[in-house]
């Protein structure tokens, strides 16, 4: 096979974005302490291409995911249909093809010329540790669970060729635990957004990752030069390299998907990396931490997860994780309501959808789940505190919320968690709350009434 047949990559959805005028590209010179920070936060919700980067050969390209909209034309569909899309690849994951050669290994760099300043690691808030990686994508390899694929991020830190990464108790912690403290690992920067989609869902210590991203979109493999690991094919760059546990060091400060600072400060391993291949003309993939793209590619893989709960006990129609609630810590689950109790066993299947939940709003098909107003509408005409209420208190939470109390011995916070069944009630008759309809209203347009 040749280099690039059939495969699609993060540089082919920008290079589509180019030619339909739907990226803002900047050629002024930008620097990447802050600068290119801030106008990722003022251009929220738009993809940027930064063509001159202030000591760097590397082109910059950010919030490519900052919009529900950019993801869904990543995959070719409208953006109603993601969760659908990703629930399904969750359910049917299909292994990737492996390829013996692909463009990230088109430039390779080893040993004592691997130096991370070169790339443009950006400084993104004034209290931060140091410059971070925020879109890096980890694959590692288990003897006894196989390839896991997961999003952490890194902040470079002493020597040229070291990173601190952050782990939290999950599957990457497991993994690394049962390899005696050390493993190899390969961090791959600037894949296409299903595969960034992919390495945040959270499944099983089993689950590949990579075959969900491969279920999304075709996703070719090729292995490492130097790791028995399999990587995107046509990512930008990949750091080859080990993590290890033995070796720690400070990482943080940092601002999490809360758009708050993450202050603990924690010993977490550090991964050196070996060697570095790339594509020519690489671009770097900087994710802003805190806003939409951050919120989007680590919370959007929940919905179809509560999806898949909430189906087992009624019949699901929906599922948005807000963007309000920073992308992570509420939801709003829409079923098709046929017995008493399903608003009930919708919250409770929603929390365990998805662990870090705080709040969900159960409601009716008839309500658009997009409309706040109407959101509201069924909370206030649909919704009585003393029995609609769901309230659970002294739970392990978000790690991330700064409002939860932090638990010895865990990076979980203590939370209470409140589920709001806004669903018309079972035993009343259902005409007293139906959302009124004007006949052909949808089919009015107020310019033909226009003189």
């Amino acid at each position: 096979m040749k280099q690039g047949e059939n495969m699609t990559g993060f540089r082919d959805f920008i290079g589509q974005l180019e030619r339909e005028g739907n990226i803002i590209v900047i050629n002024k010179e930008v620097d990447t302490k802050y600068e290119i920070a801030a106008i990722l936060k003022k251009a929220e919700g738009n993809a940027v291409k930064f063509n001159n980067v202030k000591g760097h050969d590397i082109k910059v390209v950010g919030g490519v995911g900052s919009s529900r909209e950019l993801i869904a034309k990543s995959m070719g569909i409208k953006p109603k249909d993601l969760l659908f899309r990703i629930a399904d690849a969750i359910n049917n994951p299909k292994p990737p093809e492996v390829v013996e050669s692909a463009p990230c290994q088109e430039i390779v760099v080893k040993g004592d010329d691997v130096d991370l300043n070169r790339l443009p690691l950006l400084l993104h808030y004034e209290k931060d540790g140091g410059p971070y990686i925020s879109s890096s994508v980890v694959v590692l390899n288990s003897d006894k669970h196989g390839r896991n694929m997961a999003t952490h991020r890194m902040m470079l830190y002493g020597p040229k060729n070291k990173l601190v990464i952050r782990i939290c108790a999950r599957d990457t912690m497991k993994y690394l635990e049962e390899a005696g403290g050390e493993i190899d690992a390969a961090v791959c920067v600037g894949v296409h957004p299903a595969i960034q989609i992919a390495s945040a869902t959270r499944i099983t210590p089993d689950t590949d990752e990579m075959a969900i991203a491969n279920a999304l979109l075709e996703t070719k493999t090729v292995r490492c030069l130097t790791k028995n690991i399999e990587v995107p094919a046509e990512a930008e760059i990949v750091l080859e390299g080990k993590i290890s546990a033995k070796e720690r060091a400070k990482e943080g400060p940092f601002v999490d998907i809360t758009g708050t600072y993450d202050f603990p400060e924690r010993q977490e391993p550090v991964f050196t990396v070996e060697t570095i291949t790339m594509r020519k003309n690489a671009l770097w993939h900087a994710l802003l931490p805190g806003f939409a793209e951050h919120r989007l590619y680590m919370g959007m893989p929940r919905e179809p997860t509560i999806y898949n709960e909430v189906n087992k006990v009624c019949e699901c129609k929906n599922v948005v994780i807000t963007q309000g609630s920073c992308g992570w810590l509420n939801a709003i689950v829409q079923i098709v309501k046929k017995g008493p109790d399903d608003g009930r066993k919708a919250i409770e299947a929603a929390f365990k959808g998805h662990s870090s939940l705080k709040h969900v709003q159960v409601i009716d098909d008839d309500i658009d789940i997009y409309d706040r107003d109407q959101l509201e509408w069924a909370l206030a005409t649909r919704f009585q505190a003393s029995k609609d209420a769901v309230i659970e208190e002294y739970l392990k939470g978000s790690s991330v919320d700064p409002s939860g109390t932090p638990v010895e011995g865990s990076d979980r916070q203590q939370t209470t968690r409140v589920g709001l069944d806004t669903t018309i009630p079972h035993e009343r008759e259902k005409r007293n709350f139906m959302r009124p309809h004007i006949p052909n209203e949808e089919n009015i347009n107020l310019d033909d009434y226009k003189d």
